[in-house]
């Protein structure tokens, strides 16, 4: 019997790709920390198996993945402590 699509490690790496390129589309991190997290959970999937772990697995592990990434993108990506962000000029001068 045929694993179904949500199982196929596949579907999670092209899942992937859809939500990196939808990064590049809306910058500022949204996207990324998810797709790192459908790539985890798809090489994940290569390696281990499909039949491994049901529906409830794969997306726990895909927001944990997720937040993982986040997390550690949000550390190297951030301002250092205690700066903010100003902007001199207007984009229109």
């Amino acid at each position: 019997m045929a694993a179904p699509f949500w199982a196929l490690w596949w579907v999670w790496c092209a899942a992937a790709l859809v939500l990196g390129i939808l990064e590049v589309l809306a910058p500022g991190f949204v996207f990324l920390g998810f797709a790192i997290g459908a790539l985890g959970v798809g090489i994940l999937l290569l390696a281990v198996g499909s039949a491994t772990f049901g529906l409830p697995a794969l997306v726990f592990l895909f927001a944990l993945i997720s937040l993982i990434a986040w997390l550690v993108l949000r550390r190297v990506f951030a301002l250092p402590r205690g700066q903010v962000k100003t902007f001199e000029t207007d984009i229109n001068d």
